[in-house]
């Protein structure tokens, strides 16, 4: 799949998906592509970046992905940073360093995530909570700064 046909299938997937505030889920997905595009990535980690929620979502599933027409390395990385029902934030962590290329694609998300224009339309409650959890999983990625 070129990036377009990989854009055009997240956005698909995701439509009519809105994120906590509210907002079209797919500018979350375009603003991780972006930033991984921005941080240096390849193109088989920004087709990870526009994916990275497919799976976790349901917007598509497993099967779909084994299926799709990406490179071996691209599925590697969405199912890196696809959390898992009870998976210790530790483990998750640890799959997304023990996999080439992810670390690039979780940080872009976390980044976004943590935007403090995202979070600031957000009630106080779920700010704090987010900003915690946001922090936590960058220092147990190495994130720092």
């Amino acid at each position: 799949m070129t990036l377009a046909q990989v854009e055009a299938a997240a956005r698909a997937a995701h439509s009519g998906q809105t994120d906590k505030a509210g907002r079209p889920y797919a500018e979350h997905l375009r603003a991780v592509a972006e930033g991984v595009r921005a941080r240096g990535g390849d193109e088989e980690q920004i087709a990870a970046a526009w994916l990275h929620d497919a799976v976790e979502d349901d917007a598509h599933s497993a099967q779909w992905l084994r299926e799709a027409a990406l490179s071996s390395r691209t599925k590697d990385i969405v199912l890196a940073v696809t959390k898992r029902a009870g998976e210790p934030p530790e483990a998750y962590a640890a799959r997304i360093l023990a996999t080439p290329g992810a670390l690039l694609v979780k940080e872009s998300d976390l980044a976004h995530n943590a935007d403090p224009a995202r979070l600031a339309v957000l009630d106080e409650a779920t700010r704090k909570r987010l900003t915690e959890k946001y922090a936590r999983m960058r220092a147990l990625l190495g994130l720092v700064g």
